[in-house]
């Protein structure tokens, strides 16, 4: 599987009383298709996954199929701490048809590079679909080493990994060492870095509620190799960045930036608290200027 573009991991809104709000959820799919994204990422981190049961994350998974149907590529997150339930998770995603997996290394365990393999190998064992590797040592605590990494080749299906280290020594390994295992962006502030070594995709929240901006980055160095202009938009989205990645509320944000869209997500989960009103009113002006530079930058193209 060739993963080109823009992956947004989505949200998964909630009413007041923390249900599932699916309109919602048909809502923000709808207008990612429209909007132009590449394909769509259920039951990620953004998608709270770690704050659901398994039977949510399984009608998550059946739902983002019901809407989605062919017209986008669904990729399905197995995240857990236990293989089994990941092994669970991926044969759920394979029988609504997903279209790939998201395999992350996983969380609290602390396992080594050969126990991430074998994790990732069973996973792989049990659904036979293609695979983006997800590696965020951030939340996870450990790095997919090269042992990991070599090990995986055994199987064509480990066909990508959502880098997420920050490192620019992994990038370059990746890019140098692992030429057969496509680069996905998953570090959004070093999107120009990815594209400049070869990535043709990015999975980024922000995508949620700002896909223009997004694939407009993805437009300009990955399909126009005009890293001029991707400079410029780059430089547009950085303080968007900032304000995301501030104070550990990446979520909520993610969430209030789709509410400004009109299409109301909702609170997060406990233990997260919804963004106070300065966060708000921060978080809404930073989109304004960002998408009053880069509809500049856009025009002059």
């Amino acid at each position: 599987m060739q993963f080109d573009g823009i992956y947004t991991p989505v949200v998964t809104p909630y009413n007041d009383d923390y249900s599932i709000n699916r309109s919602a959820f048909g809502k923000t799919i709808e207008f990612l298709i429209d909007s132009g994204v590449h394909g769509i990422i259920v039951a990620g981190t953004t998608g709270e996954y770690y704050a659901q049961s398994a039977d949510e994350r399984y009608e998550m998974m059946r739902l983002g199929k019901e809407i989605i149907g062919k017209r986008l590529p669904l990729i399905a997150g197995t995240g857990a701490i236990r293989t089994e339930d990941s092994i669970a998770f991926a044969e759920a995603a394979k029988e609504i048809g997903a279209d790939a997996l998201l395999v992350a290394t996983p969380p609290y365990a602390y396992p080594t590079g050969r126990e991430i393999a074998l994790h990732a190998l069973a996973i792989d064992r049990a659904a036979n679909l293609p695979v983006m590797l997800y590696n965020y040592p951030g939340r996870m605590s450990v790095n997919m080493d090269e042992e990991t990494l070599d090990r995986l080749g055994r199987s064509p299906n480990f066909c990508a990994i959502k880098e997420s280290s920050g490192d620019p020594n992994r990038l370059h390994m990746l890019a140098r060492d692992y030429p057969h295992i496509q680069l996905s962006c998953g570090m959004d502030d070093q999107a120009l870095e990815f594209f400049a070594w070869g990535a043709r995709s990015w999975v980024c929240a922000g995508s949620n509620f700002a896909p223009e901006a997004h694939i407009a980055l993805h437009r300009a160095c990955a399909v126009e190799g005009d890293f001029s202009k991707g400079r410029r938009i780059m430089s547009a989205m950085l303080p968007l960045m900032a304000v995301l990645e501030q104070g550990g509320k990446f979520v909520q944000c993610i969430k209030h930036g789709l509410t400004l869209r009109g299409i109301d997500c909702g609170p997060p989960r406990k233990p997260l608290q919804p963004l106070n009103k300065d966060d708000k009113r921060q978080l809404a002006e930073v989109i304004r200027t960002m998408n009053t530079a880069i509809s500049a930058i856009e025009k002059e193209a």
